[in-house]
């Protein structure tokens, strides 16, 4: 089901009102969602922000469980169970890392509607310390059987996203930032769980990215590609799982090759996700632009962890213009008698 099958406002009003941050929009998406239907119901474990919305408005259809993010889990199994349309919140290391039983075996293992919102992704929360990065949430909810993975890009794309997710029939994991991020859509599009979105076109290679900055630094890449005479398309992931395949096989049979873009540790992510496919598929080089593996022990802004981490657009700039650089093993396949075998190859062997 498509997103815009829902009222939701377009043009100027748009502009306006997704202006800011992913958390924000999905609040009043969700009230809104709630208003209309009775079986939305908000579970919180005193994330903040609902108390004099959500909680003041529609009281029936909250419950805080307090910091306790496996009975946050356990709960809104039981109440999806019962018919109900749980959206469960909390930060994204507290729901991959503190409570990853209850979403592999209450949630995802019984494949039951809970709508997983799980904010302060990646290094949105860096000003709290390593305690609260969530560099492998995306790695881990990738395995989890049944479960839907949502990384909007923008605010406007967290309302539609979410809308989508109240009429999934199954559960769904959406990742969120913490603070305002630049807009990457002026007006609402059909958003298609599955389906990734061309933000730009080109010849040269594909830099798919996922998140709110990291879409932001592709698409400025791009720019500075453009001006050194390279063309790069760009695409929006903004569904980790199922991933749509049918770009990243035309990247790959189409150009030089693919540079991913993350808020994620570079094993496990949108990274690894695209090798998969293309390795399984139709091989091509794929550079891999994520946080570097290791333990980030730093306190900071969320753009300066990134930078610590080895996310930047000038990185990604540089790992477009690496992969664009012939190989050993593209030189040797451009000769016409690479695969060819030698006509005494039998005999070149000593007996």
């Amino acid at each position: 089901m498509t997103a815009t099958e829902e009222s939701v406002p377009s043009g100027s009003d748009w502009a306006e009102l997704y202006t800011g941050s992913a958390r924000d929009a999905h609040r009043r998406t969700l009230l809104e969602l709630a208003r209309a239907d009775d079986r939305i119901f908000c579970v919180d474990s005193d994330t903040g922000g609902f108390e004099d919305g959500f909680a003041a408005e529609l009281p029936a259809q909250y419950a805080n469980v307090g910091i306790a993010e496996a009975n946050l889990f356990g709960m809104s199994a039981g109440l999806a169970a019962s018919g109900l349309i749980p959206f469960a919140h909390t930060m994204s290391t507290f729901a991959t890392t503190r409570a990853c039983e209850q979403l592999k075996l209450d949630v995802a293992g019984n494949n039951l509607p809970v709508k997983v919102v799980a904010t302060h992704g990646g290094l949105s929360a860096g000003h709290y310390g390593p305690s609260h990065h969530a560099l492998q949430d995306l790695a881990i909810v990738r395995t989890l059987p049944h479960l839907t993975v949502l990384v909007p890009a923008d605010a406007g794309e967290t309302a539609l996203a979410v809308r989508a997710a109240a009429h999934h029939p199954g559960p769904v994991y959406i990742r969120l930032g913490r603070n305002a991020t630049p807009r990457v859509y002026q007006e609402p599009y059909d958003f298609t769980i599955g389906a990734s979105v061309q933000l730009g076109d080109g010849d040269d290679l594909l830099v798919v990215a996922t998140g709110a900055l990291p879409v932001h630094y592709a698409l400025t890449a791009r720019d500075v590609l453009a001006e050194r005479g390279v063309s790069a398309r760009v695409v929006n992931m903004h569904t980790i799982k199922p991933l749509d395949r049918a770009p990243l096989l035309r990247a790959a049979r189409e150009t030089a090759g693919i540079v991913t873009v993350e808020d994620h540790l570079v094993v496990g992510g949108l990274g690894g996700a695209v090798s998969e496919v293309v390795a399984s598929e139709h091989p091509c080089r794929v550079r891999r632009v994520g946080v570097e593996d290791r333990y980030l022990d730093t306190v900071g802004d969320e753009r300066d962890l990134l930078e610590d981490g080895g996310v930047t657009v000038d990185r990604v700039v540089t790992e477009a213009l690496t992969l664009l650089k012939p190989t050993r093993t593209d030189a040797y396949s451009a000769r016409p008698d690479a695969y060819e075998p030698r006509a005494d190859h039998h005999n070149t062997r000593r007996r």
